[in-house]
């Protein structure tokens, strides 16, 4: 069943945060489904620019929709990932997509706003909400790149007065996370006094968390041990933190970077380990049930595990 990420986040605040993954094909679609069946959990199918121009954003949905067949009891929402003004509108338009991403946080404080504003608009005259973000996190993710010296906190003075005026369901700050795989060099870490601060201006109000992968260190050594040229020193978010962040208002979380690690690392395994091999449908099927496993255990990080019953029950309870 598709819902906003509204709907979810309303059942879910101080108790547990939702996983967010990107998707881009079947056997990332097919483990997604899978690990949250197992782990009983709600998620969010998040849907990048860039996916829409690699998959299609045809196939990309009738992916989902065979998906949801499939597992029918799944709880989800369809999400899209930093994405324009433009995109924000077809996706909108289109009656698929339950939750949208606009992001301009690189513009100004005030065309963020405008910009904002007029997503939000535009979205809730159809029922769908809206993800905003408010400061820059460093690193890269697909066609965004912002270098460590450009990056900047979330002010919480700032984020009140943004939540206020715009009107967005759910804001993504900048606390301490980066894009991508090489992040996290040095002593950076999650800012807590800064969650705390923003939490203390807009309680109750769901914040989001990117560029949340762990890059555990065995995966990126497993890369390597087979061909891979992983920066070994990249490390990312400690994924016992995200119970930490949970009471202070984060209610969803951004995990790509560790999907693709998985990805890399049993396709590499794979052909070191059977060179005759020409078959991806092999690796394929490994990578399914290697991926439906890291969903499954990030679901107990979130602390989302079993709580697919209370949120089918709450929803049910708005619906009267």
């Amino acid at each position: 069943m598709i819902v906003t990420t509204a709907d979810l986040f309303k059942v879910a605040y101080g108790k547990f945060a939702v996983g967010a993954y990107n998707i881009n094909n079947m056997e990332q679609a097919l483990g997604l489904f899978e690990g949250h069946a197992r782990a009983e959990a709600p998620f969010i199918i998040q849907i990048s620019r860039g996916a829409r121009a690699y998959a299609g954003v045809k196939m990309l949905e009738n992916i989902i929709k065979a998906a949801e067949e499939m597992y029918p009891d799944a709880i989800f929402a369809v999400h899209l990932d930093h994405g324009t003004e433009e995109v924000c509108y077809e996706c909108i338009d289109s009656g698929f997509y339950s939750s949208v991403m606009i992001d301009a946080s690189h513009e100004p404080f005030e065309e963020n706003i405008a910009i904002t504003r007029r997503v939000v608009e535009r979205a809730h005259a159809k029922g769908v909400s809206v993800e905003a973000e408010l400061g820059m996190l460093g690193g890269v993710e697909e066609d965004i790149e912002v270098d460590e010296k450009h990056a900047m906190l979330t002010d919480p003075d700032e984020a009140k007065e943004f939540v206020e005026r715009t009107g967005c369901d759910s804001l993504a700050v900048a606390i301490g996370t980066s894009h991508g795989a090489y992040k996290f060099k040095g002593k950076q870490g999650l800012h807590f006094d800064r969650i705390a601060a923003i939490q203390e201006r807009l309680p109750g109000f769901p914040l989001v968390m990117h560029g949340s992968s762990s890059v555990p260190r065995e995966e990126v050594e497993r890369i390597n041990a087979a061909g891979g040229k992983l920066d070994p020193s990249a490390r990312g978010v400690d994924a016992n933190e995200f119970a930490k962040a949970i009471p202070l208002g984060v209610t969803k979380v951004n995990i790509d970077t560790d999907g693709r690690l998985v990805w890399m690392r049993v396709h590499r395994e794979h052909f070191r380990d059977h060179p005759e091999n020409f078959d991806f449908r092999k690796p394929g099927k490994v990578f399914i049930e290697e991926y439906a496993k890291f969903i499954e255990h990030k679901s107990e990080k979130l602390l989302s595990k079993g709580k697919l019953e209370m949120v089918r029950q709450a929803l049910a309870g708005q619906a009267v």
